[in-house]
């Protein structure tokens, strides 16, 4: 049976007047947003910890390590400026950590609770709507059954009457039919009127419980769902003032980090650092004399002018061609002194005695009779035997023993130094007589309370400690000579502008080398040592020794040329300084050809070269190429 028209659009109302689905769809939103702000705030909070982290190692990276450069570079203003700077970068790193600490207890922790406790009490509001809403649409569907009995009870009632006035009205028809119709008609009328009664109970109860749904429980529901809507948009409003007051409360110790680096800037004094390094430079030798005309036109002997690198051996050897001035200072090719003085001050290691020796390794070996000297090394030891002896500054840097007195310092440094070596022995020797003091002191006290302890205990410390002290003051009595030696033979300002005398040279004896094979560095290298042989003709002033600081002029050394390539024939390690690790094998390129001493000089690229044991390498050597140590 097909509804009536007035009960189809009576339904129609109550399908819309709830916006359940419509609300759904706005709260779910409301938790994506809230979803969507902590996946925000926790990709700012792990930006905030990258960045942190990559300023500490940026920090870290660039801190002194704990070696005597560092400590040098420490006396000038602006290294410790930037060390200050340093360690504000680092607690300022430690800001943003903070806030990446902060963002995640404050913000983050609390949505990820707030989110759960949101989505359970949107379920159960959801749930208790949709509840009282299948209770008013059950409501209404038992209404409209009652309603629709009850219209065709009335139906059936009036046809049965109509049946029954027409059974009356027949004349043909029997009473008892009559009276059958009229009963059934009566019965129906019972029905109808009963049906009637059922409805009329059905719609006062819905009317009663539509009432109820639209004007209590709905808008308490409603009421529910706002007040968590506004207390979310609340939440929101609350979090995102505190990802703004997390930045705000690290500003004043971020502010002191940015003040302590300006401070530290502030701090660099040009002044004083320029006489740090006049200080740490400054050798005290006196300044070499005007260079003597030599005159080579009259037979007689030669003089030798003070400061002239040339001897009376060279001027015997060629007696008519006038010797070019050597001094260090401005010989202009300084490889070609370099691969003088920066070979391995060590013998080369023999190859493994399994494998044949290379062909190269017969004639270059360093322990060969018939290697012969060049006449460039007779020359530099012939003018080593008429100076003062130096140690090699170099063998020194690639692990040479540095002598007890610094004499191989230039006099300047030499007295700071042994300056140093006093003030600290003379600090221990003070630690020492205060531990001297507290043990007699602990030892009256028990001679005088011999229940505290035995006094004899203190005795074996109290010896040792004096034994201790006679040894450190006759350190400080040593180096007090040296230091004495030294001030004295250091040239006054009064002496600085005399001009050198003229001395020759009797050498009978060969000078022994400290650096390779019969070689020696003059790059700065100092001994107070003198030459017993060293006759002056003229007013007996000091000889100064030829060291300025050329070892910074060193490190500028122009690029050798290649002379040839060889092939490793063994596996070296290098692990001295100035040698370089090969693999049996390698090819790489020859810069300089073994000089009697054993080593060969190779470069692998273009920042990578050192000497090599001739007897490891097959050298082949260009028809055309210059050797590296055959000009000066």
């Amino acid at each position: 049976m097909i509804p009536r028209r007035d009960t189809v659009d009576k339904m129609v109302p109550l399908q819309k007047r709830d916006q359940f689905d419509n609300l759904e769809k706005h709260t779910q939103w409301g938790i994506e947003f809230v979803e969507k702000y902590t996946k925000f705030v926790k990709e700012r909070s792990e930006i905030e910890t990258n960045y942190a982290k990559q300023i500490r190692n940026l920090s870290k990276k660039y801190q002194p390590k704990k070696n005597s450069k560092e400590e040098e570079e420490s006396k000038y203003t602006f290294c410790r400026a930037f060390l200050t700077t340093l360690n504000e970068l680092n607690d300022y790193a430690g800001q943003h950590e903070v806030i990446s600490e902060n963002l995640t207890s404050l913000i983050i922790t609390e949505l990820a609770r707030y989110l759960q406790e949101l989505k359970t009490e949107r379920k159960s509001h959801f749930h208790d709507g949709r509840k009282a809403q299948q209770h008013i649409e059950s409501s209404w569907k038992q209404l409209e059954a009652s309603k629709k009995r009850f219209e065709r009870e009335c139906k059936e009632a009036e046809r049965a009457q109509q049946y029954f006035e027409k059974m009356d009205a027949d004349i043909n028809v029997t009473k008892a039919d009559v009276e059958k119709a009229r009963q059934q008609a009566q019965m129906r009328h019972q029905m109808a009127s009963d049906s009637k009664s059922e409805y009329a109970a059905y719609l006062e109860k819905f009317n009663k419980e539509q009432n109820e749904h639209y004007y209590t429980i709905i808008p308490n529901i409603f009421q529910k769902l706002q007040d968590m809507e506004e207390k979310r948009i609340e939440r929101i409003s609350v979090c995102m003032k505190t990802f703004a007051d997390v930045d705000r409360q690290v500003l004043p110790i971020v502010g002191k980090c940015l003040d302590g680096m300006t401070n530290a800037a502030e701090s660099i004094e040009p002044k004083a650092d320029s006489k740090q390094v006049v200080e740490s430079f400054k050798s005290g030798f006196e300044p070499p004399g005007d260079v003597e005309f030599e005159d080579y036109g009259q037979a007689m002997k030669r003089t030798v002018s003070e400061t002239s690198l040339s001897n009376t051996k060279e001027s015997k050897e060629k007696p008519g061609v006038k010797a070019k001035s050597k001094l260090w200072p401005f010989i202009k090719n300084k490889n070609k002194l370099m691969s003088l003085l920066t070979s391995p001050h060590q013998p080369p290691p023999a190859p493994p005695a399994s494998s044949p020796p290379s062909p190269s390794a017969v004639p270059n070996d360093p322990q060969s009779p018939k290697q012969h000297k060049e006449p460039l090394s007779h020359r530099l030891n012939d003018f080593m035997a008429s100076k003062p002896k130096m140690h090699c500054l170099r063998s020194l840097r690639r692990g040479g023993s540095v002598p007890e007195d610094f004499s191989h310092l230039p006099p300047e440094q030499r007295r700071k130094k042994l300056q140093g070596k006093i003030d600290e022995l003379s600090k221990d020797i003070q630690k020492e007589m205060d531990q001297r003091d507290a043990l007699t002191k602990m030892k009256d006290v028990y001679i005088k309370n011999p229940q505290m302890g035995d006094p004899a205990s203190v005795d074996p410390r109290l010896t040792e400690i004096g034994q201790n002290i006679e040894k450190l003051q006759s350190e400080v009595q040593k180096f007090e000579g040296w230091l004495a030696e030294v001030e004295e033979r250091m040239p006054s300002k009064s002496d600085s502008h005399r001009k050198s005398g003229l001395y020759e040279t009797q050498n009978s004896t060969t000078v022994s080398n400290n650096c390779a094979q019969d070689r020696e560095s003059p790059d700065g290298s100092y001994t107070e040592e003198q030459n017993s042989e060293v006759q002056v003709k003229a007013q007996p002033i000091p000889t100064p020794t030829t060291t300025t600081e050329f070892d910074d002029e060193f490190d500028d050394e122009e690029v050798l040329p290649t002379i040839g390539t060889c092939k490793a024939l063994y596996p070296f390690e290098g692990h001295n300084e100035g040698t370089i690790s090969v693999a049996e094998g390698e090819l790489l390129y020859v810069i300089e050809e073994d000089k009697g001493d054993g080593w060969t000089r190779v470069r692998r690229n273009e920042d990578e070269e050192g000497y090599v044991p001739t007897s490891y390498v097959e050298v082949f050597l260009e028809t055309n190429a210059k050797g590296a140590m055959t000009y000066i």
